[in-house]
C-alpha cells in the first residue's frame, strides 16, 4: 500500500510538475468521449443545436489504482433564438457546465457560463464563436502524502476559488467540421502550493468528418490535439460505425498511453446512452488496471432523417 502511495504521489508530480520548478504540464481532465460532448470543451457549441441540449458524463481513470482520476460533468446548451433575419445575421446560445476532477491529493471544481454566436454564411455552413467564464475552485489536501524525503512545501493544506474562462471558434460544413478551443486564459496563481504554480493556457484542435457507405451505415472518424503549455502533445484518433443512428461502436488510439473503445446506443432518438473503454498501453499497465467511462446525452431536437447519424452536431 505504501509502494502505491510512493507512486501516485510520483506520478502527481510528473503531472502537474507543481514544486520548486518551472516547468508546465496538462492540467485539465481528458475524457474519451469528447467527439460526443464538443460542448464540454468548446463554448462555440452553446445552443448550436435549434434545441436543448443536456449531457452527463462519469470516467474512472486507471480504476484499481490509489489515488487514481476521477472525472465527470453535466453541461446544458440551448439557443436564444431559433430565427435570423438573414442568412448571415447571427443567432445566439447560452450554456452551462458544472466539473469536477479529482487526483490523488488534487481536486477541482468548475462551473462556467458559456455565450456563442453562429453565423450561418449558407444552409450548411456555418461559423460559431463563443466564450465561457465562471470560476474554478482547487484544493490540495495534504492528508495522507508521503514522500521519500521530508519536504515542507508539500504539507500545507490550500483551497482557492480563481476566475476562469475559455474561448472556442467552431466552423462545419454539411458533412465536417473543425474547432479551435483556448482553455485556462486566466492564469491565476496557485495558494501555497509550489513557488511558480498558475493555471496555464492549453491549445485544443479538433475536426471530424461524416462518410455514408448506404442508408445503413455511416462512418465518422474524428481527431482531438491537445498542445500543453509543456509536455508531449496528446493526440486521439476515433472512427465511429453508427449503425441507421441507432448504435454505433467505435476504435481509437491516444498517443500518451491507451486503445480506445467506444460504444453507442440511442434510445428513440432523442436519448443516447455512451460508454467507453481505455485499454492502457503505458508503463502504468504493470501497476493498474483500465479507464472506463459512462455517459448519457439528451436533446429534445427530433432529428429530420432519423437513419443517418449526425457529423459533428449538424443541424
Amino acid at each position: 500500500m505504501k509502494k502505491n502511495k510512493y507512486i501516485v504521489f510520483l506520478i502527481l508530480i510528473n503531472s502537474f510538475i507543481l514544486i520548486k520548478t518551472d516547468l508546465n504540464s496538462q492540467q485539465l481532465p481528458q475524457y474519451t468521449q469528447w467527439a460526443s460532448h464538443q460542448f464540454l470543451i468548446n463554448p462555440a457549441h452553446a445552443g448550436i443545436k435549434n434545441c436543448m441540449d443536456i449531457h452527463s458524463l462519469y470516467r474512472v481513470q486507471w480504476l484499481g489504482f490509489e489515488g487514481a482520476p476521477k472525472s465527470g460533468f453535466l453541461t446544458l446548451s440551448t439557443p436564444l433564438g431559433l430565427k435570423r433575419k438573414t442568412v448571415l445575421s447571427a443567432r445566439q446560445g447560452i450554456g452551462a457546465r458544472v466539473e469536477t476532477d479529482n487526483i490523488g491529493q488534487f481536486s477541482s471544481t468548475r462551473l462556467n457560463i458559456a455565450f456563442s454566436n453562429h453565423y450561418n454564411f449558407t444552409p450548411d455552413t456555418r461559423l460559431s464563436l463563443g466564450v465561457s467564464a465562471g470560476f474554478v475552485q482547487f484544493g490540495y489536501n495534504t492528508q495522507n502524502t508521503i514522500t521519500i524525503n521530508p519536504d515542507p512545501t508539500v504539507t500545507k493544506t490550500s483551497n482557492f476559488t480563481k476566475f476562469d474562462a475559455t474561448f472556442g471558434a467552431w466552423w462545419n460544413g454539411k458533412n465536417y467540421y473543425f474547432g479551435l478551443i483556448l482553455p485556462n486564459l486566466i492564469h491565476a496563481k496557485w495558494e501555497n502550493i509550489g513557488s511558480n504554480s498558475k493555471f496555464r493556457s492549453h491549445i485544443y484542435m479538433n475536426s471530424g468528418c461524416r462518410y455514408s457507405f448506404n442508408p445503413k451505415l455511416t462512418l465518422l472518424p474524428s481527431f482531438l490535439l491537445k498542445i500543453p503549455p509543456a509536455g508531449p502533445l496528446v493526440l486521439d484518433l476515433n472512427i465511429l460505425f453508427d449503425f441507421q443512428n441507432k448504435f454505433a461502436l467505435g476504435v481509437g488510439y491516444r498517443n500518451t498511453d491507451a486503445i480506445l473503445f467506444l460504444a453507442n446506443l440511442k434510445i428513440k432518438q432523442q436519448l443516447t446512452v455512451h460508454y467507453s473503454f481505455d485499454l492502457v498501453l503505458s508503463h502504468l499497465r504493470k501497476g493498474t488496471v483500465n479507464t472506463h467511462e459512462i455517459s448519457i446525452s439528451y436533446s429534445s431536437c427530433k432529428a429530420k432523417n432519423t437513419k443517418v447519424a449526425a457529423c459533428g452536431l449538424f443541424e
